[in-house]
C-alpha cells in the first residue's frame, strides 16, 4: 500500500518570548532521524517571521541540519517566502543545500501574507508580485550552466546544484495569478488544497505557453494528525498547545489575502470540531488508511507540545499503525 507519511516541523512553541528552544530543536532532529529510519516519505517545514510562538524563521538552516541527519527522506519547505530573499544569495544557499541533500530537497515558492515580514526584511509589500517574479527568474538562470546578465554585469553562480536542470521548485498559492505564474515559469503548481477552478487556470496557461507541468496538493489540505489511545484525554492535555499555533495563525488573517485553513476557533472544542488538527487512536487511523486514506502528516511539537508527548504520538504511528498498513519492513534504512 502506498502511504505518504510526513513529519512537519514548524517549531511553534508556547507564546512566550523568553521560552527556551534548544531542546526542542534537538528533539526535532532526533525525530527526523527516527522518521527516516522508519521509512517516512518526507520531513517538511515552513517559514514565518516575528511570531510570538517562534514559528520557524530559518527553514533553510533547519533543512541543512536535516540533510545531515537523514539519508532517504525527502526534505521540503512548504513554503519559502522567496520575495524576502536576495535572489543570488538564495540561489547559492539552495544549490549548496541541494548538494548536501543529494537531490532530496524541494521547496514551494510562496509570497507570504503579512506586511510585517516584508517590512522587517526591508522589502516593499506592494511590490511582492514583482519581487516574486524577479526572484524566480534569477533562480532559474543562476542554476543553469551558463553565465547570465544580472543588474548590468555578467555573472556565473557556483556551485551548481546536484539536481538538474535545477532543484525541485513548486509555485504555491490560492489565486489565478499564482497559477499563471507557475505556468509562465514552467514550474509545478502547489495549492494548499484542491482548488479545481484555479488548477484549470494553470493548465490553460501551460497550454498557452506551450509548456508542461503538474499540480501537487495535499490529500487532506493542511490537516495534522496526532495519535493517542484516548483522544478525549489527549485533547484535554494537548488542546492548549494546539490552540497556541491556531490562535496566532488566525490573528494573521488579512482582508483580501487568501490563506489555507482560515481558523476561527474561540475555544478548544471549536478547534477540535474544525479538524485542522485531529487526534486519533491508532485503530481509527488504520481504519481510515484501509478505507483509502493515503497521507498522514504529524506535527509532534505543535505549539509547545511537550517533547515526551510528541515522541509518544510519533512512536504510536511507527509501532502501532505502519506495521499494519504497509508491506515494507520498518526500522530498516534503505540502501
Amino acid at each position: 500500500m502506498s502511504l505518504l507519511t510526513a513529519l512537519r516541523l514548524n517549531m511553534t512553541n508556547i507564546a512566550d518570548p523568553t521560552a527556551r528552544h534548544a531542546a526542542r530543536y534537538q528533539a526535532a532532529l532526533d525525530m527526523a532521524e527516527y522518521a527516516d529510519r522508519h521509512g517516512f516519505t518526507a520531513v517538511s517545514s515552513e517559514e514565518h517571521h516575528l511570531a510570538a510562538t517562534s514559528w520557524l524563521p530559518s527553514p533553510l538552516i533547519l533543512a541543512a541540519a536535516l540533510a545531515g541527519r537523514t539519508r532517504n527522506v525527502r526534505i521540503s519547505v512548504n513554503a519559502l517566502i522567496v520575495p524576502l530573499y536576495d535572489p543570488i544569495r538564495l540561489a547559492e544557499d539552495v544549490a549548496v543545500l541541494d548538494n548536501l541533500a543529494q537531490g532530496r530537497f524541494s521547496f514551494v515558492a510562496g509570497m507570504g501574507y503579512r506586511p510585517e515580514e516584508y517590512h522587517a526584511a526591508g522589502k516593499d509589500w506592494s511590490q511582492r508580485g514583482a519581487l516574486m517574479d524577479r526572484c524566480l527568474s534569477v533562480l532559474l538562470k543562476a542554476w543553469g550552466d551558463q553565465p547570465f546578465e544580472h543588474d548590468g554585469a555578467l555573472i556565473n553562480v557556483t556551485p551548481k546544484p546536484h539536481t538538474r536542470p535545477h532543484p525541485i521548485v513548486f509555485v504555491g498559492g490560492m489565486t489565478s495569478a499564482a497559477a499563471r505564474r507557475a505556468a509562465r515559469f514552467g514550474l509545478p503548481f502547489s495549492p494548499p488544497m484542491a482548488m479545481p477552478e484555479v488548477e484549470a487556470v494553470y493548465h490553460r496557461e501551460l497550454a498557452r505557453q506551450g509548456k508542461t507541468g503538474f499540480v501537487y496538493r495535499p490529500e487532506n489540505g493542511s490537516t495534522v494528525t496526532l495519535l493517542h489511545d484516548d483522544p478525549d484525554l489527549a485533547w484535554s492535555r494537548y488542546g492548549e498547545f494546539v490552540m497556541n499555533e491556531a490562535a496566532e495563525y488566525s490573528a494573521w488573517k488579512r482582508a483580501g489575502v487568501p490563506r489555507p485553513n482560515e481558523i476561527a476557533a474561540a475555544s478548544i472544542p471549536d478547534l477540535r470540531r474544525l479538524n485542522h488538527v485531529e487526534i486519533l487512536t491508532p485503530e481509527q487511523l488504520i481504519d481510515q488508511i484501509r478505507c483509502g486514506r493515503r497521507e498522514v502528516v504529524m506535527n509532534p511539537l505543535v505549539g509547545g507540545l511537550p517533547v515526551d508527548d510528541g515522541w509518544a504520538s510519533l512512536r504510536l504511528l511507527t509501532d502501532a499503525v505502519l506495521p499494519h498498513v504497509t508491506d515494507k519492513p520498518l526500522g530498516q534504512p534503505d540502501g
